[in-house]
């Protein structure tokens, strides 16, 4: 069997981007993806680009969300696709009985600060809006992407330019001595020069299948989604006062970390933040469900949560609330410091990581191109700022 220079596990944006930019470097390449329509976090992701469109928290994370949105509004030409790209009205609800002040300061960061809207101005952008259940909203411009077709553009990319995919469910990395020497399913086994996991929430499980416990983590995450529809919603909707960002960092602090690689923990109660996103088709994803628990492929109850999401969506959006749609879960990855994990990881030659991404769809772009070069041999310093050599790997 071919010995490839690089197995890329994972083909969601994270893996499609980066394998699309190592095969520019002229690297030989294999994509391995579980699933031929990609049931991952960037398929039921809402497309945003993101929360921080606009700005970052830091120096570091505003270049990046720079270059990422810099990076998106090229992507369609450079792919030969249409992604899909366009700018949007955030629209980020109030609810009664929440405080505005408190709404405002935890979207400080962004590099323009949200406008604050009362709530006929906020009916006006967003006609949907039920106003008896706000007492406010905030919004700004935002971007946005179709997440299925900015993938299938980097895999199509990827191919023309030498690359190959394969439709295989990995469970393993190949361990020789202090080295990965490739990855297996269940009956194959695929050489490489070296291996990075772009698996999302199941990379801490296939770095444990060589005895290695990284800090990166996960939650499930369930939506609805609609088929195509007549309703016409006009503004990517989502909570002011979002709490999966606040249930993220308490999974991951202290000890928490070691109850992770525990069978079937409960690290955190679940949490639901309302939001809804039309795509071009005309189809709605609602959402969203976000519930930390160590086992990718925990039971939950769908129709539980199908009737809470409604819920939520019929107090901020009733017209939504009633459509026909599917439930469907994800695993999204995360870190404890909200920054990827991107590199080597200590003590075992032969793989890398690139996953733990909080904002995907505009990281994942700029850092895959860095990333590349870096591999290629170029000098990428800021890439030693998402080491997973920051944390301890034990």
């Amino acid at each position: 069997m071919k010995i490839y220079d690089w197995i890329i596990v994972g083909a969601g944006i994270t893996g499609a981007a980066l394998s699309y930019e190592l095969a520019l470097k002229g690297f030989s390449v294999l994509l391995l993806e579980q699933d031929p329509r990609k049931q991952n976090a960037t398929r039921f992701s809402y497309g945003g680009v993101s929360f921080s469109f606009w700005s970052g928290t830091t120096a570091l994370t505003h270049q990046l969300f720079q270059e990422g949105v810099e990076r998106h509004r090229n992507l369609s030409s450079e792919l030969d696709t249409n992604t899909q790209f366009r700018e949007i009205d955030l629209l980020l609800p109030i609810a009664a009985g929440d405080d505005p002040d408190r709404a405002a300061a935890s979207c400080s960061f962004f590099g323009i600060p949200p406008t604050f809207l009362i709530k006929q101005a906020a009916k006006e952008l967003e006609p949907l809006l039920n106003t008896e259940a706000i007492v406010g909203a905030l919004s700004v411009r935002h971007g946005h992407v179709s997440p299925e077709a900015t993938v299938r553009g980097y895999c199509e990319a990827f191919v023309r330019n030498g690359g190959t995919i394969e439709y295989v469910k990995v469970t393993e990395l190949v361990r020789q001595g202090d080295r990965v020497v490739g990855v297996s399913d269940s009956t194959t086994t695929y050489p490489a020069a070296n291996t990075i996991i772009c698996a999302g929430g199941f990379s801490r499980g296939l770095l444990k299948s060589v005895g290695l416990s990284v800090p990166v983590y996960f939650t499930h995450a369930e939506i609805l989604e609609t088929p195509p529809v007549e309703v016409k919603l006009r503004t990517l909707v989502m909570s002011a006062l979002q709490q999966r960002a606040q249930t993220e960092t308490a999974a991951s602090l202290g000890d928490r970390d070691r109850l992770w690689d525990e069978e079937d923990r409960v690290i955190a109660p679940p949490v639901l933040d309302a939001g809804a996103i039309q795509f071009s088709d005309k189809s709605i994803r609602l959402g969203q469900i976000s519930r930390t628990l160590t086992n990718p492929r925990a039971e939950v109850d769908a129709k539980e949560s199908e009737a809470a999401i409604r819920g939520a969506i019929g107090k901020i959006l009733p017209p939504l609330a009633n459509l026909p749609a599917t439930w469907h879960r994800c695993l999204v990855a995360f870190s404890n410091d909200a920054l990827p994990l991107i590199g080597a990881i200590p003590s075992l030659e032969g793989v890398q990581i690139f996953s733990g991404f909080t904002s995907a769809l505009v990281l994942a772009p700029p850092l895959a191109k860095r990333f590349a070069n870096y591999l290629a041999g170029e000098d990428e310093e800021m890439l030693g700022q998402f080491s997973p050599s920051r944390f301890m790997v034990r």
